[in-house]
């Protein structure tokens, strides 16, 4: 009878060939080790118990040596744990929920772009276009001000939404972790798009009465990498001030930011971004290593803003009507993708197992040497990492980056539903990936979390947490009320 099943008898031999190499090059040292402690052990029980003890006895040590050996000892231990990184800790976090009368469908998005763009229907047809390719689902929201026909992008409701993101995150982070304002010794806020004066951490000094000596920070413009950014500036701020609390808000304020002109360019970020925001709660203090969720083993930052392009690619800038709007580059996805090699060519000796290591020096070796027409090898990233949270920028960016990772879809499955959900929010968007990680109950204790994200200037941004403690799913949270539907099926393109 014919074959039915193809034969896969050489896939499975070279599947455990490289299980086989994996382990013994992980494991090297434990595989060397065990025969010699084995011939040490079988030597002394050779010798004998009588033997052993003349051959203590035959030491001689003066007493000064054996104070000044115990004080090297002493003092190499103090300086080795004075000198070692503090460690940091990811108590919590809790991500904003737009409530059901903010949410924007694809007919009413597309009914307000045809009367306020009534003069341009190439324009209309452009988003339609884009918003049928873009991943996005039908409960995505826009803040009050957009609704309106024409939208009405003033301060005082900018002011409002950036009112309502934050302080409804930090009201759900503070309930979380039943901490109080004064226990915040840092404070760092990332929006990259809105700045009003006084800053938005001077408004929740305001609205909390922190402390007066507390440290605030207020980054901008920094783009949609801004929220690892914090992380790494409170890292460092926690290494220098012991048994702190740090609070970080990331979040991108839409109402200013509504192009309304006809560049196609700065269209797209209409159709991609939507409100979101995160609250996380950052600490060092010892006492917190048993309640905290992760913590933070490494950040890993690219910048690529030598490069003209590079750093044109994410734009504001008006158009020839005058008109403020984000300009996206054709070049984009190019530039993305050189950022992402640099910023993996570091991370990856800090993460991958030695296998990988050498299977990529070997690699890089022969086509030097041999052969420059040799394909190139990918390191396997799953082996450093369970779960990647791919910063939901578009449908495009998580497609490459699952190929170029080599990523399964249950490893992008968290960055394709949090697009489909929430839109692009920005720096917030690793967050409601995180979330929906845990809430799917999948969060273990040990587990690794490798997040990236982009950002304009151009930067490319990695973290890497390790999970504390099995994580509970929790009963609160952006997808309390949607879990159990998600997954969903994401078709190429939705016809409108």
């Amino acid at each position: 009878m014919p074959q039915i099943l193809p034969n896969f008898t050489n896939s499975v031999r070279l599947k455990y060939v490289k299980l086989g190499y994996q382990y013994l090059i992980n494991h090297i040292l434990t595989l060397l080790l065990i025969p010699i402690i084995a011939s040490i052990s079988l030597e002394i029980l050779r010798i004998g118990p009588n033997e052993l003890v003349q051959m203590l006895q035959s030491i001689q040590l003066d007493t000064l040596q054996v104070l000044c050996s115990t004080f090297l000892i002493i003092f190499i231990s103090t300086v080795y744990f004075m000198s070692k990184p503090r460690s940091i800790y990811l108590v919590d976090y809790a991500c904003y929920k737009p409530p059901v009368t903010f949410r924007v469908p694809f007919a009413t998005f597309m009914e307000h772009s045809r009367l306020i763009l009534k003069d341009n229907p190439k324009s209309v047809d452009f988003q339609m276009r884009i918003l049928e390719r873009s991943g996005l689902g039908e409960e995505t929201c826009l803040p009050p001000a957009i609704h309106y026909i024409p939208p009405k992008p003033t301060m005082e409701a900018a002011r409002g939404e950036a009112e309502l993101v934050i302080f409804s995150s930090i009201d759900s982070l503070f309930q979380k972790t039943g901490l109080k304002p004064k226990d915040i010794d840092i404070l760092i806020v990332n929006c990259s798009l809105f700045s009003p004066t006084p800053s938005l951490s001077a408004m929740i000094v305001n609205k909390y009465k922190l402390r007066s000596n507390v440290r605030s920070f207020n980054l901008s413009g920094m783009g949609c990498s801004a929220g690892l950014i914090s992380i790494d500036l409170a890292r460092d701020l926690l290494q220098t001030h012991p048994n702190s609390n740090a609070l970080v808000v990331s979040t991108e304020i839409i109402t200013p930011n509504y192009y309304q002109g006809n560049e196609r360019a700065m269209l797209l970020p209409n159709c991609l971004f939507r409100m979101g925001g995160a609250a996380l709660l950052l600490s060092n203090k010892r006492r917190e290593r048993t309640r905290a969720k992760y913590r933070l083993v490494r950040i890993v930052r690219t910048h690529k803003g030598g490069d003209d392009k590079a750093y044109r690619c994410v734009y504001e800038e008006e158009d020839a009507q005058g008109k403020c709007g984000i300009n996206l580059s054709k070049d984009l996805m190019a530039i993305a993708a050189e950022a992402l090699k640099s910023n993996i060519t570091t991370i990856g000796p800090l993460v991958l197992p030695a296998s990988e290591q050498l299977l990529f020096l070997f690699t890089l070796i022969g086509r030097k040497i041999f052969n420059p027409k040799w394909k190139p090898y990918i390191p396997d990233f799953k082996l450093a990492f369970e779960h990647f949270c791919i910063h939901a920028g578009g449908r495009a960016v998580i497609d490459e980056l699952q190929k170029n990772l080599q990523l399964s879809a249950e490893h992008v499955e968290a960055s394709r539903m949090t697009l489909h959900r929430f839109g692009n929010t920005s720096s917030s968007s690793l967050w409601y990936e995180m979330s929906y990680i845990e809430a799917k109950g999948r969060m273990k204790k040990g587990d690794r979390v490798w997040q990236i994200a982009f950002g304009s200037g151009f930067k490319c941004n990695s973290a890497v947490w390790k999970c504390n403690r099995t994580v509970k799913t929790p009963s609160d949270g952006p997808w309390m009320d949607c879990i159990d539907r998600y997954p969903v099926h994401i078709p190429e393109v939705v016809k409108l």
